[in-house]
């Protein structure tokens, strides 16, 4: 198992714009470093058990039954919508926040179920990973070393934008620019929705 070329690979991924990329750093500038943290735990969450489901079979599963593929990605977009329309509102009604324990507790529901639901990463698992197994088939032991190896350089990074986003925490304290940062997060939240339709696995 080439584990250096791999991480390598996770790494140009991970570097690369996408949902939990404009999720995290959007999140951390419109409700704080702490926020930002427990949706950066969820996240790690989410990509572990994805390494464990496609050793169970179920990326090549949706590579064979076309219906589920497409279901996951009407889920993944509609909870990006979702999310959306939650950013959207809260622009409208900054005042009304949630208690800390309920925001974090949401936060870290909301990272796993991003990566859960997103297409993109069964496609990593089942057309990425394999080709650096040296021939080997993505056992279960397999699957748990790569995703722990990439959760681990994916959550250095996702930890960066956090504390890089909840810099603008502070400034976001004038009510008129959180309603515009809010608008702007509901924006980027649908580009990802549209991005998660988008995504082929063939």
């Amino acid at each position: 198992m080439d584990l250096v070329g791999f991480a390598l690979a996770v790494l140009l991924i991970e570097l690369t714009p996408g949902p939990n990329m404009a999720w995290l750093s959007g999140l951390a500038a419109t409700e704080g470093r702490r926020a930002g943290m427990a949706a950066v735990a969820g996240v790690a969450l989410g990509l572990l058990v994805n390494g464990v489901l496609a050793a169970l079979g179920l990326a090549a599963l949706l590579e064979a039954m076309p219906q589920l593929w497409r279901a996951l990605q009407w889920a993944g977009a509609a909870m990006m919508v979702f999310l959306a329309i939650e950013a959207w509102r809260g622009s409208a009604r900054s005042e009304q926040r949630l208690a800390p324990e309920s925001l974090h507790r949401r936060a870290f529901l909301t990272g796993a179920l991003i990566n859960l639901l997103n297409p993109k990463a069964y496609i990593f698992f089942l057309l990425v990973a394999p080709q650096f197994l040296g021939g080997e088939v993505l056992s279960l032991a397999n699957a748990v070393t790569l995703a722990v190896v990439s959760t681990v350089i994916a959550t250095v990074i996702h930890i960066g934008l956090v504390l890089a986003g909840a810099r603008a925490y502070g400034w976001l304290a004038d009510p008129r620019r959180t309603l515009w940062a809010r608008r702007v997060f509901a924006v980027i939240m649908l580009a990802v929705a549209l991005s998660f339709l988008l995504a082929d696995i063939g």
